[in-house]
């Protein structure tokens, strides 16, 4: 199975003082705007504590996920959102004044560079639920943590086969990120199992946005048959998504420290979060709250590959082929955005007018440039109208810029869900605040959640889950081999 691609948290947070600003070269921030979430034109610093007070500012880098920190409609949401903004008024109790007030700013980064770019001096703190390994500890320092004890254990879904311990998996594969924790655990794991004689554990990188969250969703639908997850968050999806069960009695790692991380030779501030993290880790009035408010559920993503819903995918194949190889789409991405908007049911019909397998109204389809009529009747027109319109928003609304095939579908995707519009605003956005407007995860969608919601990073973030779990009914046929490889 390939692994491609994704990517909410339970309490609305007025963050209005923990924002992103654009810091002065002499004089610290110059500009504080609690609607934005981005560094614009920062630059590059390293230093400790002393100079984060001249400078007014700490930045914090943090993955944009469901659970942590991500942004909706301006708002800054999630457990790490929480954390930093409580932190910030922390710092300006303690040494803020009237009129110079110290920010502490978010600024979203890739899993896997967080501590690249800590320790490059993009930012002073690397967040994101890290747990404290020994190949971490060679980059950077690690903070006081917020949880301690913490155990990677399985979670299993219906699909699972039968393990009953660790030595069971041998020979079987587990889908992991390169940059968790986890894939460092298991790798010692295998060497251990090598050592004795043991046949290793078959450890799969999984895609680099793909978070934990998202893996055990697919646990839960039966796209993947188990995760690798820290415990405590994998007893509170537990208790949210049904068809997880945690495996206490398989165990990857125990007595973890889950910790923020912060550039070697830093003692100041190292103190300083030492003092705040003993009055708001896991065990305090605060932590235990924050923890208590920790995950919520979006709209539960459905198991495409269930038999009812992958004979769907197997009649309309031929289509899907026909009009991906037509119009440059991958097929199985055509497929996928067909299942989000209708489960391949050519019979939906939804308030707007919107009709069929790829929710496309019949006045868009008949009219120029698409000129083709009849996607209310026939699933093959419908899906050649969807195809046909997906290809005309890349190519009429997503500019040269974007040299990545994949992105530009990805662009093309939130400008069918959101309006070709509203794609130019979200890009403005990313360039505005820093961000890169030629990709989508973790840059475009940022703008997207802040100028309309969460309703279309989701969109697209679901499309490519199910496309994930149609790569695995993929097999080659003449028109799938006919098709510009730069598109799987």
């Amino acid at each position: 199975m390939k692994s491609y691609l994704i990517h909410r948290f339970t309490r609305r947070l007025a963050v209005s003082l923990s924002v992103i600003v654009t810091v002065g070269a002499a004089n610290g921030p110059a500009v504080a705007d609690p609607r934005v979430l981005a560094l614009p034109a920062l630059k590059v610093w390293q230093g400790d504590f002393d100079g984060m007070l001249k400078r007014k500012m700490v930045r914090i880098l943090l993955p944009t996920d469901r659970t942590s920190f991500f942004i909706d409609k301006g708002e800054t949401l999630g457990f790490e959102a929480e954390l930093g903004a409580e932190f910030e008024s922390w710092l300006n109790k303690r040494y803020g004044k009237k009129k110079e007030r110290i920010y502490v700013g978010f600024v979203p980064t890739p899993r896997d560079r967080l501590l690249s770019d800590l320790t490059a001096g993009k930012g002073d703190i690397a967040a994101g639920l890290l747990t404290v390994t020994p190949e971490r500890s060679k980059l950077v320092d690690f903070a006081d943590p917020w949880a301690s004890g913490v155990r990677e254990v399985l979670v299993t879904g219906s699909a699972a086969p039968s393990v009953s311990s660790l030595n069971d998996l041998g020979g079987k594969t587990i889908h992991v990120r390169e940059s968790s924790s986890y894939f460092e655990h298991l790798l010692a794991i295998n060497a251990d199992r090598k050592a004795r004689g043991l046949e290793p554990i078959i450890v799969q990188p999984a895609d680099k946005n793909l978070e934990d969250e998202d893996l055990l969703e697919m646990v839960s639908t039966g796209l993947l048959p188990w995760a690798v997850i820290d415990r405590f968050k994998a007893r509170a999806w537990a208790g949210l998504v049904k068809g997880l069960t945690v495996r206490d009695d398989i165990s990857f790692n125990e007595g973890g420290d889950i910790a923020w991380a912060i550039r070697k030779d830093s003692p100041a501030l190292r103190r300083e979060l030492a003092e705040f993290v003993n009055t708001h880790k896991i065990g305090t009035e605060f932590g235990n709250d924050l923890r208590a408010r920790y995950f919520k559920m979006a709209k539960p993503l459905k198991n495409a590959l269930a038999h009812t819903e992958a004979e769907k995918f197997k009649a309309l194949r031929g289509s899907f082929e026909k009009y991906g190889v037509q119009y440059s789409i991958d097929p199985v991405l055509l497929a996928a955005q067909g299942y989000q908007e209708s489960e391949l049911d050519q019979a939906c019909h939804n308030a707007s007018g919107a009709t069929g397998i790829m929710q496309i109204k019949p006045s868009t389809a008949k009219e120029k440039p698409i000129e083709i009529a009849g996607v209310t009747a026939s699933a093959d027109t419908n899906i050649h109208a969807g195809s046909k319109y997906l290809r005309y928003l890349a190519d009429t609304y997503v500019d040269a810029s974007v040299i990545d095939p994949r992105e530009r579908v990805f662009m093309a995707l939130a400008a069918y869900n959101a309006g070709p519009g509203n794609l130019k605003r979200f890009r403005d956005y990313a360039s505005k605040h820093g961000l890169d407007p030629t990709v989508w995860f973790g840059n475009v969608e940022n703008g997207a959640a802040a100028i309309v919601g969460r309703e279309t990073v989701q969109y697209v973030g679901k499309i490519y889950k199910y496309y994930i779990s149609y790569e695995s009914l993929r097999s080659p046929t003449p028109a799938s081999a006919t098709a510009d490889p730069s598109q799987k």
